[in-house]
């Protein structure tokens, strides 16, 4: 029997090695998402830039991957920054989004001197106003808008409906809250952000924002003179997971976005402001694997084969949350015929703990290990304590070798805040 290989390393050695669950990330595949990003739209369209939304996964190991790279940062709050300046990020390259800043989040912003402070509403733009002169800054930003697109996807990562928790409407922007920000000393308003939602593989959404707001800024213009430096269209471009189409290409949702944006600036004789793109997802997810080992297989009365594992819903709460389906691959048969139906059990107290329903792998038993492919996002960076399970550690690979980018946590490491 053969084992399963990630990236050159055995799967099952390291499982023996670092112990279970654990997260595996592979450095080579971030390398080819960020080289991707820049082939495919930075090398290609002129006065673009490309920022990692690192709510994703916000390993510091990571981190520094992608800012070797080059690439940009998104944070949205201040653990975010904090992390981002303790792994080295030069603070004039990140972003600070989020729809509720507070005041001491806005002024860990100001201090570190990030590059772009992406505002959601009046209150936030008020008061950094008022910050922003009393430190004496002007601060550089972004009016997140909300273009009324409903994407196809989950309604929980929806995030361009008008019926939304982010931004302004087109019509807030246009009947006053740009020309709120353009009469601040203190404020210097660039440009408008958007994003319609995440796991996207159909472009029609991320178009008809395009044009939403192109219109948007044709209106504006008009009515104050106002022409924006800059266009930040989100990410939200999917991944592969169980079921879905492969993963598309940065330029199949760019190139006609460019197209549009530039067709629309020549027609209207503008100047065509920078584009920026924030893919999180994208550029981690395919990167990383969960590995569990086997506990016990049972039949229940009503014929379901169960393989209790040893994590779930700590480690990746995606499946409870957004009933997310993952592909599993069996680590020490991986050459064995998938010939049994089962469903991968969590080992919390909850009967939504299921890690993947009906699907299909060899015979297993306890001991055996099995891996959760495309966990590099969202599964490390909303991993939680619940029924006090330690969250995994976290192994990067690349050309064969690994090494720890962050320890398994311990039962003192949990409690280590409690009186």
């Amino acid at each position: 029997m053969g084992n399963m290989s990630f990236y050159g390393c055995d799967v099952s050695e390291l499982a023996s090695e670092y112990g279970t669950p654990l997260y595996i990330i592979s450095e080579e595949n971030i390398r080819e998402r960020c080289r991707e990003m820049k082939s495919e739209f930075l090398d290609r369209y002129e006065n673009t830039k490309a920022v990692y939304a690192s709510k994703a996964c916000q390993i510091l190991e990571v981190l520094r991957i992608i800012a070797s790279e080059g690439i940009g940062l998104d944070v949205v709050s201040g653990g975010e920054l904090y992390a981002a300046l303790k792994a080295g990020y030069d603070p004039s390259k990140i972003e600070f989004h989020g729809n509720t800043k507070s005041e001491r989040e806005l002024k860990e912003a100001l201090n570190a001197g990030v590059g772009t402070i992406v505002v959601d509403n009046l209150s936030e733009l008020a008061l950094l106003d008022r910050m922003s002169g009393e430190a004496g800054i002007v601060s550089s930003v972004l009016l997140r808008v909300t273009p009324g697109v409903d994407s196809h996807t989950h309604e929980y990562i929806s995030t361009g409906q008008l019926d939304s928790k982010f931004g302004f409407s087109v019509e807030e922007i246009i009947g006053g809250a740009a020309q709120r920000a353009q009469k601040s000393p203190n404020i210097d308003l660039r440009g408008f952000h958007y994003h319609v939602g995440s796991q996207l593989h159909d472009n029609s959404s991320h178009i008809m924002a395009a044009e939403i707001i192109l219109d948007m800024l044709l209106e504006l213009g008009k009515k104050t003179g106002y022409e924006a430096r800059e266009i930040n269209c989100g990410g939200g471009f999917g991944v592969q997971y169980a079921g879905d189409p492969e993963r598309p290409k940065v330029s199949f949702f760019m190139d006609p976005v460019m197209e549009k944006i530039e067709t629309f600036c020549r027609k209207n004789g503008m100047e065509r402001p920078a584009v920026t793109i924030e893919p999180g997802r994208w550029v981690v997810g395919e990167a990383g694997i969960t590995v569990y080992e086997v506990g016990a297989v049972k039949t229940n009365a009503a014929g379901r084969t169960y393989i209790g594992v040893d994590g779930g819903y700590p480690d990746n709460p995606r499946p409870a949350l957004y009933g997310a389906k993952y592909d599993v691959r069996a680590v020490e048969k991986a050459d064995l015929p998938c010939d049994r139906k089962v469903t991968v059990a969590g080992k919390c107290c909850e009967s939504g703990d299921i890690v993947a329903w009906d699907v299909m792998l060899p015979e297993l038993s306890r001991g055996d290990h099995i891996a959760v492919l495309c966990t590099g996002a969202y599964n490390h960076s909303m991993a939680n304590n619940y029924n006090r399970v330690p969250k995994p550690a976290v192994v990067v690979v690349n050309k064969g070798k690994a090494r720890l980018a962050a320890r398994r946590e311990t039962y003192e490491d949990m409690i280590r805040l409690e009186l």
